[in-house]
């Protein structure tokens, strides 16, 4: 089979990137070459691909469900907010411009033959692409310039699906109104629905579902339970920090406890994943400073700006609670931006412009930033964790100069990070994915701490990998299989209803009219805006996202 699929939803956190790896998961298990691809993604969690390539972390985890390796074709506009109403704009995988919503607006003409070419190189290579929207499609006063939903799908005649969560409540209406706010040529594209995390009788749903069908005219493809236990797929933006990790009961006595400072423009914060799992590990994200103090191990992630959060970090007090944590020496770890924080000094001409400032002085290290980016997939051996093997990624503007104490690793070329004492910095993300070095390191903090903590034994990899089976099994079990793939192979059905905005005056019900008919009352772009509000944001992401329109 050959085909391809826009995966819509009707807000962010509606879950597309999971529905599209799980359909990933599904048709490589049935023999058939799939890659997934989205063509805007705004996120601070990125990925470094083996040819060096910045791509959305989400983009990397529904690769792995389609079982090939990421590419910067996959993700071509990775969208990274860096201040309050700035942009990083990185285009196949490099930086490409800084941009702020309405000069974005602008730079979608150029970047949508970008978009295109990075598709078409996709689906020639590829059986099946299987692509997913960015925010709502319903965005209509950002539809003019679109590259990521209805827009992407005109321009390369793709089929429709639109998820919706059901979890949150108003499910039929933010079906039914996605679909009327869109124009008749975008609504022509639209082949149907998908029910996300539903639980309950599906009985109690079967009418709903029954009775939109008959109103629009488009069947549902399945109804996908609530799943549970899926944390170890990556998240995209801080919705992800708000849903409470649950903690595998212990081996020993104790329950390790990690807390991790949550900055205002946090990136690559699933480099904790690892953390939370093994056995009796208890990951918090918080901005309590009792929490960070009272933490058997503290961290300080990456983040997108710096200096603008370690600003944030002494304004909160959360400064004091690092330092104490020093001078008591207690478990600590700083990575990336949290890394460049713990030193001397940092001086900043790139990102936030500042200059020169002083860090918390906690590690001998100064950072100078540049600007080119360092992106690469280096690795190593900690000697001080009984020489396990170490491998990571790279994602920064900033160069970190140690100039006294140890290394954490040791390199082919050189060494990397800093320890002294108990406190521990590195460049490197994703080094608690190594099995041996992350139960070496939670060893010697819980022996730091007078623990009875002990590590488990199942692999982190094997952990990800049974669940994203889970999630082709949840679709395969729960989907119109040979339903959806005729979508995909033969695009949306040729006359389909168009919803209008108006109600029926004689029945009340929905009016409809065919493509092609009178055009009276149908919603068209630009007429209003909706009613947006967008919460669980990090601060100014809201402000671009409102003129960007590109998480997930």
């Amino acid at each position: 089979m050959r085909g391809t699929l826009l995966v819509a939803g009707t807000h962010s956190d509606a879950g597309k990137s999971v529905v599209v790896a799980g359909i990933c998961r599904w048709l490589v298990r049935e023999g058939v070459r799939v890659a997934p691809f989205k063509a805007q993604n705004m996120a601070l969690n990125s990925y470094v691909t083996w040819e060096g390539a910045e791509i959305g972390r989400a983009q990397a985890a529904q690769a792995a469900a389609a079982k090939v390796e990421p590419e910067a074709a996959m993700n071509p506009v990775l969208l990274k907010p860096s201040a309050e109403r700035e942009t990083q704009v990185i285009v196949r995988g490099k930086p490409y411009a800084t941009a702020t919503a309405k000069s974005y607006g602008a730079m979608k003409k150029e970047l949508l033959p970008i978009v295109l070419d990075s598709l078409s190189d996709l689906r020639r290579r590829f059986d099946v692409v299987v692509c997913e929207g960015a925010g709502s499609p319903a965005e209509i006063n950002l539809r003019a310039n679109d590259i990521a939903n209805m827009g992407l799908a005109r321009a390369a005649n793709l089929p429709v699906v639109v998820v919706g969560d059901i979890d949150r409540g108003g499910l039929f209406a933010s079906l039914y109104g996605t679909l009327a706010l869109l124009s008749p040529e975008d609504q022509a594209l639209v082949g149907g629905f998908l029910v996300n995390k539903f639980r309950g009788d599906p009985a109690v749903l079967e009418p709903g579902l029954r009775q939109m069908g008959g109103m629009t005219g488009r069947p549902f493809y399945g109804t996908l339970p609530h799943a549970r236990g899926l944390s170890l797929l990556d998240g995209e933006d801080s919705f992800a920090l708000d849903v409470p990790r649950p903690v595998k009961p212990p081996l020993g006595g104790d329950v390790l406890r990690v807390a991790v400072v949550r900055l205002g423009r946090i990136s690559n914060f699933t480099d904790l994943d690892p953390l939370a799992h093994e056995p009796g590990v208890a990951v918090r994200f918080t901005n309590s400073p009792e929490e960070v103090l009272e933490a058997d191990l503290a961290v300080l992630p990456g983040t997108k700006a710096t200096v603008d959060d370690l600003a944030a970090l002494r304004a909160s007090g959360l400064d004091r609670a690092i330092w104490e944590r020093a001078e008591r020496n207690l478990p600590t770890v700083g990575i990336c931006g949290g890394y460049q924080m713990m030193g001397g000094r940092i001086v900043d001409g790139v990102e936030s412009r500042k200059g020169a400032v002083s860090g918390l002085g906690l590690l001998p290290v100064e950072t100078v930033f540049g600007e080119e980016k360092v992106l690469g997939r280096p690795g190593g051996r900690a000697h001080l964790f009984g020489d396990a093997p170490v491998s990571g990624y790279e994602i920064r503007h900033g160069r970190v100069a140690r100039s006294g104490a140890g290394p954490l690793l040791l390199t082919d070329v050189g060494d990397e990070g800093c320890v002294v004492g108990e406190t521990f910095g590195t460049s490197w993300h994703g080094i608690f994915e190594g099995d041996a070095f992350r139960r070496a390191f939670l060893r010697r903090v819980a022996e730091a701490r007078r623990l009875d903590w002990m590590p488990g034994d199942e692999p982190f990899a094997a952990a990800r990998e049974a669940q994203l089976d889970r999630l082709g099994d949840l679709v395969a079990e729960n989907v119109d299989r040979e339903a959806l793939l005729r979508l995909v192979e033969d695009g949306a059905p040729a006359g389909l209803p168009v919803m209008s905005h108006r109600p029926s005056a004689v029945s009340g019900q929905p009016a409809m009219a065919r493509p092609g008919g009178p055009r009276d009352g149908v919603f068209r772009n630009g007429h209003e805006a909706p009613n947006h509000t967008e919460t669980h944001t990090k601060p100014g992401e809201a402000e671009m996202r409102s003129g960007l329109r590109a998480d997930g």
